[in-house]
C-alpha cells in the first residue's frame, strides 16, 4: 500500500499487523540484541518492519544484512543503498531504492484519526495551521492535521540520514495540494548537500488509503 505514494523504482512491501519470524530470516543477533529489552509488542514491530525491509531489499537483488538502529533510530544501510521503514497501529512498511534512484527516502504512516488535544501546535507553524481548513472543505473525509503531522514525520526521515542532525518541527514549513496528492517542505534552514546541490525544499506525496494517512519523499539520487 505504501507504493501508493512512491515512485515506481523504489522497492517496497507493506502489511497489516504483524508477521511471524517464520514467514522470513527473523533476526539478525545484532537486531535482537538491540529490542531485547522491550516489551512484546515493541519486538512484533520491530521484527515485522524489518521483514518488510529485507523483502523489499529481495526485490532488488540485495541479500539480507541486519538492520540496526542508530541515534535517533536511523538505519545504516548498506552502501549504495536508501530505505526508510515505518509502523503505525495495524499497519507496517518499509520502502528501499538504489542510490541512483534516491539519496534518501522518508515513509510515514498514521491513523486517519485527529490527532491527540495539544499536539498540532506543538508539530505546526501558524500559516500550516491556518490553511487545514480549506484543505479540510477540499477533502472532509481526510484529517489533515495528521496528513500535517505524518508528512512533517517523512520530512525528518529524509533529512537526517544525510546531515545527522535534528530538524524541529517547525523547521520546515508545508503546502498540500489536495487534489494531487502531493506536498512540497520548504526547509527554514539551510538544507542538506547532496552531489554539490543544496536542497532548500522536499517534495512528497500522500494519499489515505484503508484509513491510513501515507506520506513519502523520495529525494532523487
Amino acid at each position: 500500500m505504501i507504493e501508493a505514494v512512491l515512485p515506481p523504482d523504489v522497492a517496497t512491501m507493506s502489511v497489516f499487523g504483524d508477521l511471524s519470524p517464520a514467514a522470513g530470516h527473523g533476526l539478525f543477533p545484532a537486531e535482537a540484541a538491540a529490542i531485547a529489552r522491550s516489551v512484546p509488542h515493541r519486538r512484533a514491530e520491530f521484527t515485522t518492519v524489518r521483514l518488510c525491509a529485507r523483502e523489499a531489499m529481495e526485490k532488488l537483488g540485495m541479500p539480507p544484512v541486519p538492520l540496526v538502529p542508530g541515534e535517533r533510530g536511523a538505519i545504516d544501510w548498506p552502501a549504495g543503498v536508501t530505505g526508510s521503514m515505518t509502523h503505525c497501529p495495524g499497519f507496517r512498511a518499509a520502502a528501499v531504492a538504489r542510490a541512483e534512484v534516491a539519496a534518501s527516502l522518508g515513509i510515514d504512516a498514521e491513523p486517519n484519526l485527529p490527532l491527540p488535544d495539544g499536539i498540532l501546535d506543538v508539530v505546526s507553524l501558524p500559516r500550516e495551521r491556518a490553511g487545514l481548513a480549506a484543505l479540510f472543505r477540499q477533502r472532509p473525509d481526510v484529517h489533515w492535521d495528521r496528513v500535517l503531522f505524518s508528512a512533517k514525520e517523512s520530512v525528518f526521515k529524509t533529512w537526517y540520514p544525510l546531515t545527522r542532525r535534528e530538524l524541529d518541527f517547525t523547521e520546515a514549513e508545508l503546502d498540500f495540494d489536495a487534489g494531487a496528492g502531493t506536498f512540497s517542505a520548504r526547509l527554514l534552514v539551510p538544507g542538506p548537500d547532496v552531489a554539490g546541490r543544496r536542497h532548500r525544499m522536499f517534495t512528497g506525496r500522500w494519499a489515505v488509503e484503508r484509513g491510513f494517512v501515507l506520506t513519502a519523499i523520495a529525494l532523487p539520487g
